[in-house]
């Protein structure tokens, strides 16, 4: 197993916009790896250059051991890319979207054919092969655009948003493909705005926030660090009992406050921390959950709008 991108001070700027700012990763052959961050973070200028389509202002980018600077041709016939927008032909059937695909990469007709019949079984687009693009659903479309990046072998799959606009039934199962992918030792970047979508998929992942890193490692990992086991949640909190909270969590140890316009979070990393039961006794409206991605998120990035 080998590392198939590294990242040292990658920059891109236009003009006096700086969208990504000096950052340095690494993606090791087999995992998925995760880009997370708000609009405008940097996320795909970011893979817009690990893909060859966007030269960096600077640092060091290598793909495959190539330098994307030098070897982009070669480095786009070698990747997989699965945009963030729809770009599938209308005017031809699924197959024929894959066939045509598949010319782009010189393939041989014989070893096209074989692919494709590999990617339509995989993605359970069969049925199908012979539908124009307009008669199919978003969750299909969606598919068929990844079964596409797959036609080239490629030695690292890269997914701008793939379930973007998706219904929950079809994003799901979009997972379930990605996941089947991953088992089968295929490399993926990823960039999505869908915190349960990074921590069902993602091995390891960078948040981006104005084009840099503020953290970086598994979900799991990210998690405890940055928002602990539980999170205990009091909704329209009065102002006596956002100092009854305040001075809880400074009395337990072991808690950490948010406080927010209409939420106060209570983020617990202890077993043995605060009891939700007896704040509903005192008439809060309380919710009890565990820590997840998203809290991680929102206290890295923070909760205001980004436009």
């Amino acid at each position: 197993m080998g590392t198939l991108v590294v990242a040292r001070g990658l920059r891109k700027s236009f003009g006096s916009v700086v969208a990504v700012d000096g950052i340095s990763f690494q993606v090791e052959e087999g995992e998925v790896f995760g880009i997370l961050g708000p609009n405008g973070a940097g996320k795909t200028t970011t893979i817009r250059m690990v893909a060859g389509l966007s030269p960096p202002s600077g640092g060091e980018l290598l793909v495959d051991g190539l330098d994307v600077s030098r070897y982009g041709r070669r480095i786009r016939a070698r990747l997989g890319l699965v945009p963030q927008h729809d770009n599938l032909d209308p005017e031809l059937t699924v197959r024929q979207n894959l066939l045509v695909y598949s010319r782009y990469f010189d393939l041989p007709r014989k070893l096209a054919e074989e692919r494709i019949e590999e990617v339509l079984q995989l993605f359970h687009l069969k049925e199908r092969e012979n539908a124009r693009i307009d008669s199919l659903s978003g969750g299909l479309r969606r598919r068929l655009i990844i079964a596409r990046a797959l036609i080239n072998a490629p030695r690292l799959l890269i997914l701008d948003e793939p379930t973007a606009g998706l219904d929950p039934q079809a994003r799901h199962l979009v997972w379930q493909k990605l996941r089947q992918l991953q088992s089968q030792g295929i490399t993926m970047l990823l960039t999505t705005h869908y915190m349960e979508e990074a921590e069902q998929l993602c091995d390891r992942l960078i948040i981006l926030h104005q084009g840099r890193i503020l953290a970086e490692g598994s979900p799991r990992e990210l998690i405890e660090a940055y928002a602990g086991r539980e999170v205990v949640e009091v909704r329209s909190p009065t102002p006596k009992e956002r100092t009854y909270l305040c001075a809880l969590a400074a009395r337990t140890g072991g808690v950490e406050v948010e406080e927010t316009e209409d939420v106060v979070y209570l983020y617990l990393r202890r077993p043995d921390g605060l009891d939700p039961a007896a704040m509903r006794g005192m008439g809060m409206q309380v919710v009890y959950r565990r820590a997840n991605l998203e809290d991680v998120f929102l206290r890295l990035t923070g909760r205001a709008l980004v436009e």
